[in-house]
């Protein structure tokens, strides 16, 4: 029996053609919450950065963002697991060195360090986050705890990267950047904390989802659901391989997995 589901956001409850949340998605969730399933959210996006789950805000029960180093319900902090100081700086001067943008995600507030046309594109335009500001001085947030660094680099580049960084590790959901977080956070584990707290069973959990960010989730939840426009190696990991996101995958896979015994 599933208790509870947790939902990526970008290519999987939202469009990237329309950047909505399916109209099926939102009924078929509705209905969910209706029965009693609880509803979260495990993004790579920082809280902030959540824009377009409006048809659904409501019945979101808590958050694993930032691919699972800050997660939450209500105002209780479930998980919060910064980056090493040494890592941040090591990342810092590297985008000086080498010229690349990095979104630099504080515990309260995040930056956009060294701005650039190819991050514009991605944030602004791919993501649709058009409040995204981008002249917000790095210092405030580097006194911050830092929760995540998202570095606009190819993954060549993030290969070269990674062996400076001791206390991180990366996973990449588009071929332009990736994510770093610290080591062991991901959002499987956002998946297990949240669960712990609300004595949820692992597999009394559903995940979905599109992306390489995905892959720890997909693996940890009871059932797995990779969306038909994942990429080919988190289908190869999932349970259940639904429609795109813009064929009523959520939709489809909900009617699978949760409304089966009422069919």
């Amino acid at each position: 029996m599933i208790k509870a589901l947790f939902f990526d956001i970008d290519g999987t409850l939202v469009s990237f053609k329309t950047h909505q949340v399916p109209q099926s998605a939102i009924e078929a969730i509705t209905r969910a919450k209706e029965k009693g399933i609880k509803i979260y959210i495990s993004t790579g996006r920082p809280f902030p950065l959540i824009n377009n789950i409006d048809g659904i805000k409501h019945l979101v029960d808590g958050y694993i963002t930032a691919n699972g180093a800050y997660c939450f319900i209500g105002d209780e902090i479930i998980s919060c697991s910064p980056i090493p100081e040494e890592d941040v700086r090591t990342v810092i001067r590297l985008a000086d060195e080498k010229d690349f943008a990095c979104m630099v995600v504080g515990e309260k507030d995040l930056a956009m360090y060294r701005n650039n046309a190819c991050a514009d594109r991605i944030f602004r335009q791919m993501l649709n986050v058009r409040h995204l500001q981008t002249d917000v001085p790095i210092e405030p947030v580097l006194r911050q705890r830092i929760l995540q660094l998202t570095p606009v680099i190819p993954e060549d580049e993030e290969e070269r990267l990674m062996p400076l960084l001791q206390g991180c590790e990366s996973s990449r959901w588009y071929p332009d950047f990736a994510d770093i977080t610290a080591k062991n956070v991901n959002k499987g584990n956002g998946l297990l904390a949240i669960a712990a707290h609300q004595g949820i069973k692992a597999e009394e959990t559903m995940a979905l989802g599109d992306g390489g960010n995905d892959m720890s989730i997909i693996k940890q939840a009871g059932i797995g659901v990779a969306m038909g426009n994942a990429n080919e190696a988190l289908k190869a990991v999932a349970d259940y391989v639904t429609e795109p996101v813009d064929e009523d995958g959520v939709y489809h896979a909900l009617k699978r997995w949760v409304f089966k015994s009422e069919m």
